[in-house]
């Protein structure tokens, strides 16, 4: 699928940051991806419907993954809201739409909270207000090893992984290189700080007009937890019956529900107007 153009966005003060920007005088939408997965893994299905619905799409690789600013510092969540905020600031964006997927979805959250002026609503797909599961807590244990693996085998790894998975040769080697992008200790920093977020003190405070999308099937997310993060922002969750991967492996069903959420938030924003 063709990609959107794609820009470096030099942020006086933070660095520069590579934006795709389908331009247009749309509503702007800001799609976040998810952990480990730059933003052409996680919304590439997404671009061209978004666009050919009249939005303008705008993504942006979040720090340490894919083309995303590398620093000195710890990865924070709070350093990604920022960064999206100065990026918006930058370009001179209207208040856009924000769409966060899985990790995606606490930076969202985030951004909302720490720069309301920037976000008209947004939309939380396949997350959850905290990343506290026990099975999740003995993941994020393992950052450590992940760090030393990725910062050892960076694309060799990723190869192994997706022939397990059983993904064609072709498509494969150029997620690889995608993922090996990223940096290891971004990476597995960025699962430490998951493990960590928990936003069920202020997520209900949040006045914007929102919505869910829950994965009915996800293996990493646990639905119910989906599910209390929707009863945090007093919404109902629309819901697509797919695994956490639906943004790519359920692509059209997955867009034609998020594509029903953010004409929900324009509804929701038009009355409050």
């Amino acid at each position: 699928m063709p990609l959107p153009p794609g820009r470096t966005v030099l942020v006086p003060g933070r660095g520069e940051f590579f934006l795709r920007d389908t331009g247009g005088d749309g509503p702007p939408v800001l799609l976040v991806h998810g952990w480990m997965f730059p933003s052409d893994l996680n919304w590439l299905p997404s671009y061209r419907p978004l666009r050919e619905a009249g939005y303008r799409v705008l993504a942006m690789d979040l720090r340490g993954h894919g083309r995303g600013l590398r620093s000195g510092e710890a990865f924070r969540l709070t350093d990604c809201a920022d960064d999206a905020a100065a990026v918006l600031a930058a370009i001179d964006a209207p208040p856009v739409l924000a769409v966060g997927y899985s990790m995606g979805g606490p930076v969202t959250s985030l951004l909302a909270r720490r720069h309301p002026e920037r976000v008209a609503g947004f939309v939380l797909c396949a997350t959850a207000l905290d990343w506290s599961d026990p099975r999740q807590k003995v993941f994020w244990r393992t950052m450590g090893g992940l760090r030393l693996l990725l910062g050892l085998f960076p694309r060799g790894l990723w190869q192994a992984g997706l022939h397990l998975a059983g993904a064609p040769s072709r498509e494969s080697n150029w997620v690889a290189s995608e993922l090996s992008r990223g940096s290891a200790r971004d990476v597995a920093e960025a699962g430490r700080e998951l493990g960590r977020f928990d936003a069920s003190g202020w997520a209900g405070e949040l006045t914007q007009p929102r919505a869910v999308v829950l994965t009915a099937r996800d293996r990493l997310v646990p639905p119910r937890k989906q599910r209390a993060l929707a009863d945090a922002l007093a919404v109902e969750p629309l819901v697509i019956d797919a695994d956490h991967d639906a943004c790519s492996q359920d692509a059209a069903r997955f867009v034609a529900v998020l594509l029903r959420a953010l004409a929900g938030l324009g509804t929701s924003a038009r009355r409050t107007a």
